[in-house]
């Protein structure tokens, strides 16, 4: 082979190389643009679906903040001062020998107070008389997750009411609604023997809307003493607890409203308690299973 020919196919095929580089160049270069139409519609279609996707959130958003739950507010918003809830008149016939002042229990002002006062008539060799009193007042307040403060009261009731019913070696044990007093009331009466003597138990359990008043009223004869009629302790027992429940009311800037189960608000009221959600960020107390105290 002659030295010309190897030149001439020595560049033939440097041609058919640059031939083919160029054709897959020029076949790169076509297909960016469509790549980048394809990325474009892409972009702009994920971008489309993106704002109909925000405007389906900021909807469903939207219409859940209007569907979340509400619950009514409760109507009474505070607690009277336990110790203060009876008259020195009523205390005087419930425990007469009792300090006027009571012995305060552990209480948060918004939610739970009570108060306590024991009584000793000594007398001497004939014995002595004695009698206990506590009034414990819980309060409710309305929350989404536990429902309204009224609703809460209401299955506090029941299970207070209950657990009188069910105290350790109670006997007799009787117990029966009580008209007039609140939404709602149960008066409890059992017997208690102890070392001491023998006990008279009265406990009246009260419901008012968010509030519940448990009343505990014991006496007993001692050393030979006799023994008090239940009959007659019943009786002041719940003339304290319409007494108590009056003073919530009075409390809240309502009238007396013992024996009305819807209260009215007082001329002294500056402004009823409004009836629209007001979810509690607090705790609602957790009420003692604890309910007579036995002395």
């Amino acid at each position: 082979m002659s030295e010309g020919t190897m030149q001439r196919r020595a560049q033939r095929d440097q041609l058919d190389q640059r031939a083919k580089r160029l054709n897959r160049v020029l076949v790169c270069a076509a297909a960016v643009p469509v790549m980048l139409i394809a990325a474009g519609c892409s972009s702009d279609s994920d971008s489309g679906d993106g704002g109909a996707k925000g405007a389906d959130s900021a909807a469903s958003a939207s219409a859940s903040a209007s569907a979340s739950p509400t619950v009514q507010a409760a109507l009474y918003k505070s607690l009277p001062e336990a110790c203060g809830v009876l008259s020195k008149k009523t205390l005087g016939s419930l425990v007469p020998k009792a300090s006027k002042s009571g012995k305060k229990g552990t209480s948060d002002a918004s939610t739970r107070a009570s108060c306590s006062w024991s009584s000793l008539d000594n007398n001497g060799v004939k014995g002595s008389q004695f009698r206990w009193l506590n009034v414990s007042l819980l309060r409710f307040e309305s929350d989404t997750s536990r429902g309204s403060g009224e609703k809460q009261a209401l299955a506090y009731y029941d299970s207070q009411v209950q657990d009188v019913q069910a105290v350790d070696g109670a006997k007799n044990t009787k117990s029966e609604p009580v008209t007039g007093m609140g939404d709602a009331a149960t008066v409890v009466t059992y017997d208690l023997k102890k070392k001491e003597g023998s006990f008279k138990q009265q406990t009246v359990v009260t419901r008012i809307e968010n509030v519940v008043i448990t009343l505990d009223y014991n006496g007993a004869g001692l050393a030979g003493e006799k023994t008090p009629s239940a009959a007659t302790l019943a009786k002041v027992a719940e003339k304290a607890a319409k007494e108590a429940v009056a003073s919530v009311s009075k409390a809240n800037g309502y009238g007396s409203t013992a024996g009305s189960a819807s209260p009215t608000p007082s001329k002294s009221a500056s402004k009823s308690p409004s009836k629209s959600a007001s979810p509690s960020t607090s705790k609602s107390a957790s009420p003692s299973k604890s309910t007579a105290k036995k002395s």
